[in-house]
């Protein structure tokens, strides 16, 4: 049988398990959890949490992502790729009209690369960070690999399938934990696409072996017969679907396989998916991308260095890094990344096609 760089039968049940969950702070701050949450995040690696955010946090968030939905909309129309602006209809349609003129076009959305001042302060949001340094301690740095999800009505885009988050990252990131919070910016349920989630999926503390790419999109994906062979799972009895209303989040570590269903409904399903995690650990991406550093024991007062952070365009890097191409087109519906070079290729697809243009330039490849 083949292995590929992403293989490994190394398992860290203790980096991840309730034995991992640090000291509580000994005087509760906003918006920490209780105890049993916490252990419950440590215990079943997933955690959802109802009416954490006020609503004018995630408001502005909306109306973040309106702005960016009509810049888009300006620059298709611009280049004579769609035929109207479409600025009648709103947050929840407005988009899906643009894509059925463009398809593709909530792709190029997913890739934006300086993040909206709006994400940033839901990010960095003094009570979400007290919450993770229940889960990690007090120093965090907010992991390079954050997601605005542009999941228009049945579009197979925007679908993920089943995966733990370590088999997009290099093999450096199987030791280290990253809580990610999925924030969906409305009410999320079955319906309309809300996550699905392995319960306990991280108790063997092993990374499965995944298989790229999905369908007709860049997304690895895990077979429900590797999470019950390698990762003890019981795909009878623990997949939780998990919806959530708007104003709450759902809280996973970087091993508890997950997915999100398909959006059966008509409206489009925003969220957003952040992380963090000890700075102290390597991000595991592949040297192509810091993290932003969010808290420091050491320095209470210290302020957050978005600029930096924004000057680097993680899609821009990692498709450079496959393609050995700097030049980026702006309207490429496509993504590449190094994960395709960490699991076997058993779809080929235009994604993929695009990543073996790197053939012809070895040099550019960053090993896993």
């Amino acid at each position: 049988m083949d292995t590929y760089p992403g293989s490994t039968e190394e398992a860290h049940p203790e980096l991840f398990g309730l034995q991992a969950m640090p000291e509580q702070p000994k005087e509760k701050k906003p918006g920490q959890l209780s105890k049993d949450d916490v252990e419950q995040f440590f215990k079943e690696g997933y955690l959802v949490v109802e009416n954490f955010f006020r609503p004018e946090e995630l408001n502005a968030c909306r109306d973040a992502i309106k702005l960016l939905v009509d810049s888009l909309a300006t620059k298709l129309y611009n280049a004579g790729k769609i035929k109207k602006l479409y600025k009648d209809l709103g947050l929840f349609e407005r988009l899906t009209e643009i894509e059925k003129e463009c398809p593709g076009a909530n792709i190029m959305l997913h890739k934006i690369g300086a993040m909206p001042q709006a994400f940033r302060d839901v990010w960095s949001n003094d009570r979400l960070l007290n919450v993770i340094e229940q889960l990690i301690g007090p120093d965090i740095m907010g992991h390079p690999v954050w997601n605005l999800r542009t999941k228009t009505p049945q579009n197979e885009a925007t679908t993920v399938p089943w995966h733990q988050d370590v088999g997009y990252l290099d093999n450096a990131s199987y030791k280290v934990m990253q809580p990610t919070a999925w924030i969906p910016l409305l009410d999320a349920n079955e319906n309309n696409g809300c996550m699905q989630v392995a319960v306990k999926g991280h108790k063997t503390g092993k990374v499965g072996t995944h298989q790229c790419c999905y369908g007709g999109t860049w997304y690895v994906m895990l077979e429900e017969e590797e999470m019950r062979k390698k990762l003890g799972i019981d795909t009878d009895n623990d997949l939780k679907i998990c919806p959530i209303s708007y104003g709450g989040m759902l809280l996973f570590n970087n091993l508890v396989p997950h997915r999100s269903l398909p959006n059966m409904s008509k409206a489009i399903r925003w969220s957003l998916d952040l992380r963090w995690q000890k700075p102290s650990e390597p991000v595991g991406f592949y040297g192509l991308k810091e993290g932003i550093l969010m808290r420091s024991s050491k320095d209470p007062n210290m302020k957050v260095d978005w600029e930096s952070f924004d000057a680097i365009n993680r899609h821009d890097k990692q498709t450079a890094a496959m393609t050995g191409k700097e030049e980026i087109d702006e309207f490429d519906t496509t993504i590449q990344g190094p994960w395709m070079k960490k699991w076997e290729i058993v779809h080929v697809n235009r994604h993929v096609e695009k990543h073996r243009e790197m053939e012809n330039n070895p040099e550019t490849w960053t090993k896993a």
